[in-house]
């Protein structure tokens, strides 16, 4: 964080100093109950409604408490505290917010998309980071109250930041970018997710949507040309410019001639009427896609498309996405357990297709959450694509996911069907069938920790 004298911010926020010294200058923010105070020299927003531990708070000190509640909760004899009153809490939080962010004119990346986005964000930083210092939000923690600690790690040494955008809610999209005022915006893809918190699909897109009016003045948008999904989106209302990328429809950034290659895909990309031949690590056509999203957002911050080609070549495919290993029994495990959506167990199974041809395929399937009144329908389309593949053994792991089981059955799948609620047991299932001639799938939610220490197992030889 860029340090700012407490002289500044009370004025600034047309506060009363209560009580300490505003002669000094505060390095981190946080808003008080929603992150851990762990540093001195913090500013803290604390709410008329919060219990105050003030002795914590004066121990970590020298600390800074911004407060709404009433002067005469607020003074205190504190040694290492200096206190200030403001009207609303919620003003003073959106003023220092707005302050904040104007003090850096940079590019700053906000993504969201049902899949691909850690990912891409990943890329986009792997890109950067050759040329620049960057500022990022940390793996796929990416909560609306993440937002003000990664808005206040930029400071005056970084050249460029990028946030991916959490979706639980309908709002959390327009929230998050009212913090980060993003002059870049992209929508991977939009699939089938969060259904619980916003309705229905037709919801769910609407609050992907809201990045369109979250993105600076003059800004640009950056979606994928081929998503249906993303084209029901009230694009004409964007003031911006936007840019496309794709495989199959035409866009300003298309992929053509993929093929799987040791490691990763290989294509060739186009970009008005330039051709380049790009390898990017981590397989299946999603992959490609997370590619250009990545190399058409780093030109728009100033790098060149020759640079985002060669740091590619570099970039380390992220742990349990799609993640290939040797098992038990010679075998091949692919560790997908990072997260469980229908689109992107879709694209696993797409990448089994190819890396599984000659070998018998063992898939398994945990619980998808979060699809609110549509959880049968989306397992059952899933148990659909099992069936229409040639998969050995099918196994499923939980209460929902007996659906896909059952919907594979009832197609006439030819696989071998187990369908368990936890993974007692399946070890029992799978051992005879592992050799080197196997390859196992297996996907389940980030939040399993069981099945995330059961692909943990199968790769332990």
């Amino acid at each position: 964080m860029q340090h700012i004298r407490v002289s500044d911010i009370r004025k600034l926020l047309h506060g009363e100093l209560i009580s300490g010294s505003e002669l000094w200058s505060v390095k981190h923010a946080i808003y008080y109950n929603r992150h851990e105070l762990t540093q001195n020299h913090t500013l803290m927003f604390v709410s008329k409604s919060d219990t105050i531990n003030w002795q914590e708070i004066d121990r970590k000190g020298p600390s800074l408490v911004i407060s709404d509640k009433s002067s005469e909760e607020l003074k205190k004899s504190l040694k290492n505290t200096t206190v200030i009153r403001v009207k609303s809490i919620v003003q003073a939080y959106w003023k220092f917010i707005e302050y904040y962010r104007n003090l850096f004119q940079i590019p700053v990346v906000a993504l969201t998309g049902t899949c691909g986005k850690t990912t891409t964000k990943e890329m986009i930083k792997h890109i950067a980071s050759k040329e620049w210092n960057v500022q990022a939000s940390v793996s796929s923690k990416n909560e609306p109250r993440q937002s003000l600690p990664y808005l206040t790690g930029i400071d005056q040494k970084t050249k460029a930041a990028i946030f991916e955008l959490g979706l639980g809610n309908i709002g959390n999209i327009k929230h998050q970018c009212m913090i980060y005022q993003p002059t870049i915006g992209i929508i991977t893809n939009i699939g089938v997710h969060h259904l619980d918190g916003c309705i229905n699909l037709d919801g769910y897109i609407k609050a992907k949507a809201e990045i369109l009016e979250g993105i600076k003045k003059d800004g640009t948008l950056i979606i994928n040309g081929d998503d249906e999904n993303t084209k029901k989106i009230p694009l004409h209302k964007f003031k911006g410019k936007i840019i496309t990328f794709g495989v199959h429809e035409n866009s300003d950034y298309q992929a053509t001639n993929i093929q799987f290659a040791k490691g990763g895909m290989k294509f060739v990309l186009k970009v008005s009427n330039v051709q380049y031949n790009v390898f990017v690590p981590g397989y299946g056509e999603h992959q490609v896609y997370n590619a250009l999203a990545a190399i058409a957002a780093v030109k728009e911050m100033g790098l060149s498309i020759a640079v985002a080609i060669s740091q590619l070549k570099t970039f380390k495919a992220m742990a349990r996405h799609l993640e290939i290993s040797t098992g038990i029994g010679e075998s091949t495990i692919v560790d997908d357990t990072w997260t469980n959506n229908p689109t992107s167990v879709e694209a696993a199974l797409k990448v089994l297709d190819t890396i599984g041809k000659g070998k018998k395929v063992i898939v398994i399937l945990g619980d998808i959450k979060r699809l609110g009144s549509f959880e049968e329908k989306y397992h059952r389309e899933i148990g659909t694509l099992v069936a229409e593949r040639n998969v050995d053994t099918l196994i499923t792991i939980g209460k929902r996911a007996e659906n896909i089981a059952n919907q594979a059955l009832k197609e006439g799948t030819k696989a071998d069907v187990h369908i368990f609620q936890d993974v007692i047991g399946v070890l029992d299932v799978l051992k005879p069938k592992l050799d080197s001639e196997t390859i196992v799938l297996i996907k389940g939610p980030m939040s399993s920790k069981s099945m995330i220490d059961f692909a943990n197992q199968l790769k332990n030889k």
